[in-house]
């Protein structure tokens, strides 16, 4: 988990009490942290600086959860470039009772788009009910152009397919449609890590894959993801830092508006 997590502001989601006692989200260090724990400052979208939460190694996850951390959220860049993401989330969330086919066609969908538009992209199952199509970036772009893109997509989905798709996080908007949550993409917030744990029963975990084809082949019991265990520990390359990967560049913009122009 750490070559996600390490060296960029993260959250943690602590039960000290386990899963029937008090949950906080916590995004800033407090009394009896441990040393191995960092802090980063960090500028809110209000203009606010405030001192978040970093893990710079092993220890200082281990340190995290001796404070009874079960889950661990990631910001969208590195400690080093805060204005420059390197990553880009779709979170595709269900309404209740809808099929789990219909997020996993809207994976797929979402894939083939980001591969037309030239960026690499992994589906993860989140541990919950829906599935992050995570984008790996170059660091050329700041956190506007980010929120703006991911933005045009989503409503771009909502437009061609209304009955289906909703870039609105309204309850009323969100019946019997997944709900293509955009806003994980902006300068304070965050998103579940890979391979962290999720505190619910079970305590299933967020895991990804590099293939089309594992979307396919997701499992789920209950309320809980049973996604394949082989190749867990093998590298995850789409999800690795964003070295080698694609910006978001004017030809990138492009070809967004050339799709969204079809969409219209």
């Amino acid at each position: 988990m750490m070559q996600h997590a390490a060296d960029r502001p993260v959250a943690l989601v602590r039960m000290p009490s386990g899963l029937d006692g008090q949950r906080f989200f916590q995004r800033h260090a407090g009394k009896g942290f441990p040393d191995a724990i960092g802090t980063v400052r960090l500028t809110e979208a209000s203009g606010r600086e405030a001192d978040y939460i970093t893990l710079p190694d092993a220890a200082a996850l281990l340190g995290a959860g001796q404070m009874g951390t079960l889950e661990v959220h990631i910001h969208g860049a590195r400690n080093d470039r805060l204005d420059r993401p390197d990553r880009l989330v779709f979170d595709l969330d269900p309404d209740e009772g809808l099929a789990f086919e219909e997020v996993k066609r809207a994976a797929r969908e979402m894939g083939d788009l980001m591969r037309r538009l030239g960026l690499s992209c992994a589906p993860m199952v989140t541990g919950g009910k829906g599935v992050h199509v995570v984008v790996p970036l170059r660091r050329v772009a700041g956190w506007e152009t980010l929120r703006g893109f991911a933005q045009a997509v989503a409503q771009g989905f909502e437009r061609r397919a209304p009955d289906r798709y909703t870039a609105t996080m309204s309850k009323a908007r969100r019946e019997g449609r997944v709900f293509i949550d955009w806003l994980r993409n902006d300068t304070a917030a965050t998103a579940i890590s890979p391979y962290s744990l999720r505190a619910r029963l079970m305590a299933p975990v967020a895991s990804r894959s590099n293939g089309r084809s594992w979307i396919g082949s997701i499992a789920r019991t209950g309320s809980t993801w049973r996604p394949r265990r082989r190749g867990w520990m093998q590298p995850a390359p789409l999800l690795e830092a964003s070295k080698g990967a694609p910006g978001l560049s004017e030809r990138t913009l492009d070809a967004l508006e050339d799709w969204l122009e079809e969409s219209a």
